[in-house]
């Protein structure tokens, strides 16, 4: 099979690649497509420590079913198509009796310790399979635009702290494509005002015009603070959500928060340089929730493929470009350059 081999730092090579053997307890898929995802921007320039080259990654996944293992039950039949979960956790710790596999401390995913997307099949293992870690893609959701439920997937798992309201002013820090899924789900959840901060502002002024009733702060020439706080007559915004790596997006959440409010720090920082400085009075006193998000697990995705379906999420609007395998290490390369939304890679010629 064809597959982008990551050999390294920098280093992918397109290659023939023995095809995986799919065992008793396995599920092989023929994979269509695979988005490119800011991680495996990072894996590409700087590696990973849970990818071991030579490696396949790419999670954000769609394929279609062609061997089932004998001994794998339930109603799964060759010829579905499917979006495969990233997370797999260990199945028997406390956080995996609660479903809650992406936050197991032994989290083996797909594209990092198991090889992912990249490649013309690969194999839902084991552990995976007795999660049902899948979802079904029903008749109207294209494989192409399957290749999105994984990155929605992310921010559902995040929102599903932040009980987005009806009226509620939502802020979010971050004008890529996590960002405006970010504003796009607040909007189907009722949001009466999203505003979008980001001082790429030419960039997040052109993604914007792709949606709908955004409102756009320039961080450069205006002062976030005194924006928020006109635009919401004083009182600061219901929720806000830092969909970027940025210490001062954190730092800034608090300055407009209004009372009873919830933030996500969606966007991890660098892990040498982390810590932050807050005034937990701020906490205290305006009883703000401060929420972390990390992946996703079954549910989220099931979530996901029910908005896209019913249309309230446009897959179409996010996917700048549809590129070749081949093509791929000039993908990661737009990815990097922030002039793209989604790159999805096309694994079937």
């Amino acid at each position: 099979m064809r597959a982008a081999i990551f050999q390294g730092p920098e280093k992918i090579e397109i290659k023939d690649w023995k095809e995986p053997e799919c065992s008793e307890n396995e599920i092989l898929i023929k994979v269509h497509y695979c988005a490119i995802c800011g991680t495996d921007v990072r894996t590409f320039f700087h590696g990973h420590k849970k990818v071991i080259p030579p490696a396949i990654i790419g999670h954000e996944i769609t394929g279609e079913v062609v061997e089932i293992g004998k001994n794998v039950k339930g109603p799964l039949k060759k010829g579905d198509k499917i979006t495969p979960v990233t997370s797999i956790g260990c199945g028997h710790c406390r956080l995996c009796n609660r479903g809650l596999y992406n936050l197991c401390p032994d989290t083996k995913a797909l594209g990092y310790y198991y090889a992912g997307g990249f490649a013309e099949y690969m194999v839902i293992p084991e552990p995976a399979v007795s999660q049902n870690a899948w979802v079904l893609l029903p008749e109207n959701i294209s494989l192409l635009d399957g290749a999105l439920i994984e990155p929605l997937s992310c921010v559902i798992n995040a929102q599903n702290y932040l009980d987005i309201q009806k009226g509620d002013t939502v802020v979010i820090y971050g004008g890529g494509p996590i960002g405006f899924m970010h504003a796009v789900l607040a909007q189907a959840s009722g949001a009466e005002k999203v505003i979008m901060v980001d001082p790429a502002f030419e960039r997040l002024t052109r993604f914007a015009s792709l949606f709908s009733d955004l409102i756009l702060i320039n961080p450069t020439e205006d002062d976030t603070v005194e924006k928020v706080k006109h635009l919401t007559n004083g009182i600061g915004a219901d929720v806000i959500i830092t969909a970027c790596p940025a210490k001062q997006a954190q730092m800034e959440s608090f300055k407009i928060a209004s009372p009873h409010s919830r933030i996500s720090f969606f966007g991890g920082l660098p892990k040498d340089d982390s810590i932050i400085k807050l005034d937990s009075n701020l906490i205290h006193y305006y009883e703000i929730s401060v929420f972390g998000a990390f992946a996703s697990n079954r549910s989220d995705y099931q979530k996901a493929v029910d908005l896209i379906s019913s249309g309230k999420i446009e897959p179409s609007k996010f996917i700048t470009e549809v590129i070749s395998l081949e093509d791929i290490v000039n993908g990661i390369n737009l990815v990097k350059s922030g002039s793209v939304l989604k790159i999805v890679v096309r694994i079937q010629e």
